[in-house]
């Protein structure tokens, strides 16, 4: 029995030790941890705020993953947040275009359903004349069988046609649609279907066909029912254009290089960085420089092939010309080697300046708490602590990021010299190692006592 109750006693012992070393390990993250405080001014609907990360906080990062970011409350209290890169920016417009219409006719009699097109285009690629020779609509010999439509000013994929017509009575008016870019070649795209009905004072319109979203200079519609054809009175085209602004880059201000020898030049990231651009300060004018970008991990290991490229600023119809960027890869590097090609002339007697870019991080974080809130970076022992997206926001989608409230970074904080005089302290912990020692301890002796019991109830 004092075995039993020995054993339990334990037993509440180490779970309590084990939940206050959870307690301490949580309430050891505190601003006072991070070298780097930026205070944020919040604006728009919360509780959602989002930021885009400056280069300047990520330089200012001890992990170039900004594991080591944190939003803080006034209170202290750690924020849940989120981290997502920038990305390219998919948009959509629908445009109506009033075209061209041209009768085709055939007699009457005619054997061929469709009526042969001789067509004459001015350089703009307007039709001038349609038709097998000059006919009129009072000819008793010849029908409309149906319409040429141009398209040729669209150059966009079509999906949908709307027309306005006359006729002698209301009803359907059906058609087939075809297509073509050479007036040779048709091929045969859908049925469409017109209608105009009235009863009393109510009136049905259909005016609208749909497209299957194909690209086409010409369309040809015939009518399935030429001697009940109508005439056209306009046509409009629409059309659907896609459009991709490209990924949001993040720019860092300009960054000294080191010179090692003539046409060399060296720059070292306080971070590794998933670096994409390189944009090289081109002081002089007429300067032409063949160069070459490579990189390392650590001082004794090789240059490794980075980009290459060519970097100009010359003059035409009297004003400069500028290419002064190199696309990168996109690999975490830290360490760049620059080499100019001294055939060009070089980039002068000082050290270039240079700046790199890399895709936009987007920082979202829960606002809780009592504001102001900081962020802070610059923990070298910062431990990734991020949520997903979707997890921080239920039934988050992408077009709910924009409609986020907006966090503006402020000027860095100064932080106390206590504080970060105590920083290297805080790193051993004794508080933490004495309680691991008491659960390490408890779980030895728990395991001593259930063989001590198991052998008691053996003997």
């Amino acid at each position: 029995m004092t075995t039993v109750f020995s054993l339990a006693a334990l037993r509440r012992v180490v779970v309590a030790a084990a939940v206050t070393l959870a307690a301490s390990t949580a309430m050891a993250e505190q601003p006072a941890d991070y070298s780097t405080q930026v205070p944020l001014t919040l604006s728009g609907e919360g509780p959602w705020y989002r930021l885009e990360v400056p280069m300047a906080l990520r330089l200012a990062a001890r992990f170039g993953d900004l594991r080591d970011l944190r939003v803080f409350n006034a209170e202290g209290e750690a924020q849940a947040y989120a981290l997502t890169l920038g990305s390219a920016e998919q948009s959509e417009s629908s445009m109506a275009t009033a075209v061209k219409w041209f009768p085709l006719y055939s007699a009457v009699d005619a054997t061929s359903e469709v009526p042969q097109v001789r067509v004459e285009r001015t350089t703009t690629g307007t039709i001038v004349e349609v038709g097998p020779q000059a006919v009129t609509s009072t000819d008793k010999q010849q029908v409309l069988r149906g319409w040429l439509l141009d398209a040729s000013a669209i150059d966009a994929p079509l999906n949908k046609l709307s027309l306005d017509w006359t006729s002698e009575q209301d009803g359907f008016q059906r058609f087939t649609i075809e297509a073509s870019d050479d007036l040779q070649t048709w091929s045969r795209w859908d049925d469409g279907q017109i209608a105009r009905l009235a009863f009393a004072d109510d009136r049905i319109e259909q005016r609208d066909t749909s497209l299957p979203g194909q690209r086409a200079r010409y369309l040809r519609l015939l009518w399935l029912a030429p001697q009940k054809a109508p005439v056209l009175i306009s046509a409009e085209l629409y059309s659907t254009t896609h459009s991709s602004v490209a990924a949001p880059l993040s720019w860092s201000e300009a960054l000294p290089t080191t010179l090692v020898k003539a046409g060399e030049y060296n720059l070292d990231l306080p971070v590794p960085l998933p670096l994409e651009l390189l944009r090289v300060e081109l002081a002089q004018a007429n300067t032409l420089a063949p160069v070459s970008v490579s990189t390392r991990r650590e001082s004794k290991d090789s240059w490794q092939p980075l980009a290459r490229g060519l970097l100009y600023r010359l003059p035409e119809n009297g004003k400069d010309v500028i290419h002064d960027e190199l696309q990168l890869p996109g690999q975490w590097v830290q360490h760049l080697r620059l080499q100019v090609d001294s055939r060009g002339g070089g980039l002068g007697k000082n050290a270039p300046t240079v700046r790199v870019g890399l895709r936009a991080t987007q920082l979202v974080f829960l606002a809780r708490g009592t504001p102001p809130y900081v962020l802070a970076l610059g923990n070298a022992d910062g431990k990734a602590n991020s949520l997903p997206l979707t997890t921080l926001i239920p039934g988050y989608d992408d077009k709910r990021l924009a409609k986020l409230g907006v966090a503006k970074a402020g000027a860095p904080l100064a932080v106390a010299p206590s504080a970060q005089a105590a920083a290297p302290v805080a790193s051993v912990d004794w508080q933490r190692y004495g309680l691991w020692a008491v659960l390490l301890v408890g779980v030895g002796l728990l395991v001593g006592m259930a063989l001590s019991l198991l052998r008691a109830q053996k003997t």
